[in-house]
Parts: structure tokens; C-alpha cells; sequence
């Protein structure tokens, strides 16, 4: 009777975890300022509207959150998404992040925090302790909710796919397009056929690098600060075999310098600031931006406070300006980093106050309409696998 009641009461204990843990971390993790309701003039949230608009960076689907539902927490979901008139969105998986995560020094050895996320939001044990399982699970997830939502959502896949969803999306304006990416690529496991894997699950972008070194090379935020190892050449040539999107948003400046020596194709980064902007050990230097632009690339721009120095949605602007003028406007995206256990302004609900900030910045509509998401739909159609 007793192991009985031992058995129930730890169950019940078990559930109650899952139920309510991941919630509250989720809440505390990806929280937005409070502030009174942002106030669009009607002329600029037309404006807002008739814009192609798109996201290089969403860590959306690390939480047990339901994306189809909208939420009172958290900056991301479908109808959030719609509701900021956001066409196309890279959903990034992150599968490694450091307990005491910071910018300037991790150990790549020591016990990260998805471990224990993973654990507590009940995912499958094949999860707990094998990275590229965790970023396969995450994109299952996304897949599912396609699967229940077909006229909503479109899994973008080929250049092929892109042409269909913007056709479609003409007939409803309020339906996303979603791609898949890495949060750095020790989701590989150290596996060089692990790309055709993820590759065959639907991923068409991959960064190097997250808080920690890796097998590829140097985080901008480890500790030897190396450049490419021969394992991460391997990994470039095969991306760029594969029309797999190099992302360099977390790799250290050496890593940065050998990829644009090494990749036969163009380069992002998905989620950043600049540093002449604000300068954080975030953000890499910006003549290293400007050598990514040169080759073809694009920078996207970020809403919290380590990339931009400040959260508001009028520095968001003045970023973004800044990028503007450093690099020219064809090279620059956004990459708002959403539920990336980031604190931001604003959720992508409310991103047409970004749109009048920049009007205020007497930006030009041409200009807003490029950094808004022409430019990430040019640069997909560009690169994408052809079918």
C-alpha cells in the first residue's frame, strides 16, 4: 500500500512538473517589457500591410507552447504572426545552450540547459542526450502543426516551393510560409552524413556555432576563439553542395573570415547587431559585415538588448538605419531572435510600429520594403534548392 501511495504521489508530482515547470520558464525566459499599446496611424498600417515581411530567426519551437493557438506569453505563434502580417519565418531549433549562459566565455564540457528543458517538457528520450535528435523532434513539431493547419501554414523547401507559396499567398493574405534552421551545428553530432539528415528533414539553413566551440570551430562566445577546423571545411563544402544556408550568427570572427574565404556561395547572419551601432560582445565587427555584404549576404537585425543596446522599437529603427548606411539596403533582414530567452519591446504581433519608426527616419518605402522581407524572399529564391 505504501509503495502504492509512493508510486501515485511521485506521478502525480511528475505531471504536475510537466504541466506547470515549462510554462513558467518559458514566461521568465521570453519576456517583453510592459508597455502601453503601440499606436500605428491607419496610413502606416496600411502601408504595413501591403509589405512581403520575413524573420530569419525564431526559437519558437524549444517551448511547449502550441503554435497554432495564440498565446498570453512568449513572442511567437501563428496567429501572432498573422497578426503582424508576416509572410515567410525561419524557425531555428536549438539544441545546446550553457546554464550560465553569456557572451564572453563558455565551456563547451560543461552541462547545458536543453538537457534539462527537454527532460522537464517530457520530450522523448532519444532527445535528452543526442543533439541532432532534439533539432529532428523540433522540426516534427513544426511539421505537425502543418499537418493541422494546411491552410495556414506551407513548409518552404525549394525555390520551387517558394514560388508556390507566394502564389498562394496572393489568394490568402494571411498565410506563413515556415523554414527550418539550426541554432548552430553541433546538432550534427560530429557526423558529416548527419547534413543529409537534417537536410532530408526539411532544413535549409545551418549555423556553425551557439554559445560553445565545437567540432566546426570557435564561437564568438567559447574560448579558444579558433577559426574553421578540417572537420568544419567538411561541413561547409557539403552545405554549399546541398544549397544548405551557411549562418555565421554565433561564430567567432576567424571562423567568419575562413567561411568567406572557403563558401562558393553567399553567407547570413541570422541574428545579430552591429557593433559600430552598439557595441556588445554580441556583435562582430562591421567591417566583417561589410565583407559579408560584398559577397552577396545579409545581415538581419535583432530586437534585444545584447544586439541592439537598447529594446525600444525606435532603436530597433535607428538600427537598422545604421545597416542601411554601413552596407546598403539590399543587405539587410530581420532576425528578431523571438523566444530566443530574449526580452524584447514587442512581439511579432506589433512589428508595424518598426515599419513606423522607420518612417519617421524618413527611410524610404523602397528601402523598408527590401529590409522588411524582399530581401530575404530574394535572397531564397536565390539560394534555395532549385526543386
Amino acid at each position: 500500500m505504501k509503495r502504492l501511495l509512493f508510486a501515485s504521489t511521485l506521478i502525480i508530482s511528475l505531471v504536475l512538473v510537466a504541466l506547470l515547470v515549462p510554462p513558467y520558464i518559458d514566461e521568465q525566459r521570453n519576456a517583453i517589457t510592459s508597455h502601453t499599446p503601440y499606436k500605428v496611424s491607419a496610413t502606416n498600417q496600411t502601408f504595413h500591410q501591403s509589405l512581403f515581411i520575413g524573420d530569419w530567426h525564431s526559437d519558437s519551437l524549444l517551448w511547449n507552447r502550441n503554435i497554432l493557438e495564440r498565446s498570453d506569453y512568449g513572442h511567437m505563434d501563428i496567429p501572432r504572426l498573422q497578426a503582424g502580417n508576416v509572410a515567410l519565418q525561419m524557425f531555428t531549433t536549438t539544441t545546446k545552450s550553457p546554464r550560465n549562459q553569456n557572451y564572453h566565455n563558455n565551456n563547451s564540457d560543461a552541462f547545458d540547459n536543453i538537457t534539462l528543458l527537454a527532460m522537464v517538457q517530457a520530450w522523448p528520450p532519444r532527445t535528452w542526450f543526442n543533439l541532432t535528435e532534439r533539432a529532428l523532434y523540433q522540426s516534427k513539431k513544426l511539421k505537425t502543426a502543418i499537418a493541422n493547419a494546411p491552410q495556414q501554414l506551407m513548409l518552404i523547401t525549394s525555390q520551387q516551393t517558394l514560388r508556390q507559396f507566394i502564389s498562394k499567398r496572393k489568394e490568402a493574405p494571411a498565410m506563413l510560409g515556415a523554414l527550418l534552421g539550426t541554432e548552430g551545428s553541433h546538432a550534427l553530432e560530429g557526423d558529416l552524413n548527419n547534413i543529409d539528415v537534417l537536410y532530408d528533414a526539411g532544413f535549409r539553413m545551418m549555423s556553425l556555432q551557439h554559445f560553445f566551440d565545437n567540432k566546426l570551430g570557435g564561437s564568438l562566445h567559447g574560448q579558444s576563439n579558433q577559426g574553421l577546423t578540417e572537420f568544419g571545411r567538411q561541413v561547409i563544402k557539403r552545405l554549399n553542395q546541398k544549397s544548405i544556408i551557411i549562418d555565421v550568427s554565433h561564430s567567432s570572427s576567424q571562423v567568419v573570415k575562413d567561411i568567406l574565404a572557403l563558401s562558393k556561395r553567399p553567407i547570413i547572419v541570422s541574428h545579430t547587431g552591429l557593433q559600430g551601432f552598439c557595441d556588445s560582445a554580441r556583435n562582430i565587427d562591421d567591417s566583417l559585415m561589410i565583407q559579408i555584404a560584398n559577397k552577396g549576404g545579409l545581415i538581419a537585425l535583432g530586437y534585444w538588448s545584447a544586439a541592439a543596446c537598447d529594446t525600444s522599437p525606435q532603436q530597433i529603427a535607428k538600427q537598422i538605419a545604421y545597416g542601411i548606411k554601413l552596407v546598403g539596403p539590399q543587405h539587410i533582414s530581420l532576425g528578431s531572435d523571438f523566444d530566443g530567452a530574449v526580452t524584447t519591446a514587442l512581439d511579432t504581433s506589433e512589428i508595424a510600429i518598426i515599419t513606423q519608426e522607420l518612417l519617421k527616419l524618413d527611410i524610404s518605402k523602397s528601402d523598408i520594403r527590401l529590409v522588411m522581407g524582399e530581401n530575404m524572399k530574394n535572397f531564397l529564391l536565390a539560394q534555395l534548392p532549385q526543386n
